[in-house]
């Protein structure tokens, strides 16, 4: 057994609580074999299999020790939403209400992407998640194998999907690329070892004709692959489905058979409460994305009514062109401040119920054994720096982390056993290149797109 210890550090504990201890992770199995207290002696051992005695010397002798020392151990965040090779839009076009943003900003742009853009922008995304302690990401978007030949290198763990859309298209080209959403989803399940899952992802019920849905939703099921899409993303979008349909788009999207448990929701901003009742009685996860939310202005999803309704919510940054970034840790804090000023309770979304949205539930959404820093589960940590002036006096670990913390403070990065990111440095991925490909590939896609882009950050060679 090659093994990895995470030493010296305060372990963030599934109830919450902080113990100093050492993580032990099998790198072969690439899960967490024990998690071992320094204060308490060789009694407080948990471990993954009850038949070992010798914990004590397994520690002590592992192959690789990662110093976490004046850090906090955390679960690996998990981005349940988001579209991460949108890095190569971040910037272009800002302050634009959500459909405007779309359809005369984005979607243009996009009709040009080639499959070496994709690869570009999800490079320089992954390498910005890794730094920010992500783990594992749901991402929506175009060119999958791309992306998924990103994932494997890098070591994360992703659900991918092709997002079919039917706005602007003929219908034998609508139905095909929702055909081809089934069809990738089913090439890409399962590979990189495993870290790869799958999704098949009709953009809207807004944006997919309704043929196209009653046609391929089957399929999806037939299959057995789960569905991520969004809904109720603005009070214009609910107005849309209603005039054409007559009933409110979770309502229509659950008579298509488009609510079952597995699914992933992005955004419901806008729900009523039928429509809340109806997400928790199907079990389907809403993935709140408040950052993009507030930048479109398209409202503050419900999510203290849709946990108090018991339907799960895990948390996304959605794309970095309508974020501008992708750290889970921003997203915690926003998350539990708009709940607030929603609600008026300042109690309304504590800061233990946010921190599992970026974790467990996450985790849950995308159907991974992670989330969680216990023996037996899949070995996706981070390291957070505390040593910063601004985490003192560090009365409390957990909302430090989500109302002090952001992605500049992890220090490790750990996936499947494997370390991503030591002392602050990528060992997957070469930085450098992956922010010159982008702005090379950038500039390409503006060029084929017709539009203006913005002068580059850096020098590209």
């Amino acid at each position: 057994m090659s093994t990895l210890r995470v030493a010296g550090g305060r372990v963030v504990l599934p109830d919450h609580t902080v113990e100093r201890a050492d993580v032990l992770i099998d790198r072969e199995e690439g899960t967490i074999r024990e998690v071992r207290s320094v204060d308490g002696g060789d009694d407080t051992v948990d471990t993954a299999d009850d038949t070992v005695d010798t914990a004590a010397d397994t520690v002590d002798t592992a192959d690789d020790t990662l110093d976490a020392d004046g850090g906090l151990v955390v679960p690996g965040l998990v981005n349940a939403h988001t579209h991460v090779a949108m890095t190569l839009l971040r910037g272009f076009v800002e302050d634009q209400p959500l459909e405007q943003w779309l359809e005369e900003t984005v979607w243009p742009v996009e009709a040009a992407l080639e499959p070496a853009d994709v690869r570009a922008g999800a490079r320089l995304g992954v390498a910005e998640m890794i730094r920010a302690g992500v783990t594992a990401f749901s991402d929506m978007y175009f060119e999958v194998p791309e992306t998924a030949a990103v994932v494997e290198q890098a070591g994360v763990r992703a659900t991918l999907g092709h997002t079919a859309i039917s706005v602007g298209k003929e219908s034998a080209a609508a139905h095909a690329d929702m055909e081809r959403s089934v069809t990738v989803a089913r090439e890409v399940d399962g590979t990189a070892d495993g870290r790869i899952r799958a999704t098949v992802q009709p953009h809207n019920p807004a944006t997919v004709d309704t043929d196209v849905l009653e046609t391929h939703v089957p399929t999806a099921r037939e299959a057995d692959l789960p569905l991520h899409y969004h809904t109720n993303e603005s009070s214009r979008e609910v107005s849309d489905v209603v005039e054409a349909t007559g009933r409110r788009p979770i309502v229509y999207a659950d008579d298509l058979g488009m609510l079952q448990p597995g699914d992933t929701l992005a955004h419901c901003v806008d729900v009523d409460e039928r429509e809340i009742e109806r997400l928790a009685e199907r079990g389907v996860t809403v993935v709140h994305n408040p950052a993009a939310n507030m930048k479109t202005a398209s409202g503050i999803a419900p999510v203290a009514e849709l946990r108090a309704a018991g339907v799960p919510v895990a948390l996304g940054t959605d794309g970095p062109a309508s974020n501008n970034d992708l750290d889970l840790f921003d997203e915690m804090c926003d998350a539990a401040m708009v709940a607030k000023l929603a609600t008026g309770d300042a109690a309304a979304l504590p800061a233990e119920a946010v921190f599992e949205m970026a974790t467990v539930e996450g985790a849950r959404a995308l159907g991974i054994d992670s989330g969680r820093i216990e023996p037996g589960a899949n070995a996706d940590l981070a390291v957070v720096d505390t040593s910063e002036p601004k985490f003192g006096p560090g009365h409390s670990p957990v909302t430090s982390l989500v109302y002090t913390a952001d992605g500049s403070d992890v220090r490790h990065t750990i996936c499947d056993g494997q370390v991503l990111m030591r002392d602050r440095t990528l060992t997957t991925i070469d930085l450098s290149r992956a922010r010159r490909d982008a702005e090379r590939q950038a500039r390409r896609l503006f060029d084929r797109a017709g539009v203006a882009d913005t002068e580059p950050t850096t020098t590209v060679e």
